[in-house]
């Protein structure tokens, strides 16, 4: 699970003190030191529970994404659009899931340039067993109740929904 760092302080709130006597406060900074602390203690923890089925949490997450395809085939391009990443990552972990057998490369027929990402039957068997793992330790999140994980990703939602993810409505705004 990675080396809790046991330090006597939290060093984000020192870091905070210390801007706060050179620039004055910023809450947003401690914010977002913050935000980046949790997804490094995060993805931590999810590759080590993803790891004993070979897996990380990006691979996990293309699985996952093929095995919601109703044919469970997508192409490249779309699972890079959906998973919000660059098409060099996506490229690089179907190559790696290819490799363990979890996928197949196929012929786009709608699309005679394109190539489909289709999970192979030990894909969706490794998907099953990396998800009862993830469910049993809540993906990392087990320290918190459910209202607070609702609270968490409307949080979220509204800096995503205001960078232009997608549309919606800001929280506070009225919808029309």
């Amino acid at each position: 699970m990675g080396n809790p760092l046991s330090l006597p302080f939290d060093p984000i709130e020192r870091a905070h003190d210390n801007w706060t006597r050179r620039w004055g406060p910023s809450p947003a900074m401690a914010a977002v030191t913050s935000i980046m602390r949790a997804q490094q203690i995060l993805i931590g923890r999810l590759d080590a529970t993803l790891k004993p089925h070979a897996l990380t949490f990006a691979r996990y997450e293309a699985l996952v994404l093929l095995t919601f395809s109703a044919t469970g085939a997508l192409p490249l391009g779309k699972i890079g659009e959906r998973l919000m990443v660059h098409p060099t990552s996506v490229t690089n972990s179907i190559d790696r899931l290819e490799r363990q057998g979890f996928v197949r490369r196929t012929p786009n027929p709608s699309d005679g340039r394109g190539i489909l990402a289709e999970i192979t039957e030990p894909g969706r068997r490794v998907v099953e067993g990396a998800t009862v793992d993830l469910l049993a330790m809540d993906f990392g999140l087990d320290c918190y109740g459910e209202d607070e994980l609702w609270h968490i990703h409307e949080l979220f939602k509204e800096l995503r929904v205001g960078f232009g993810d997608f549309p919606g409505t800001p929280s506070g705004a009225a919808a029309d």
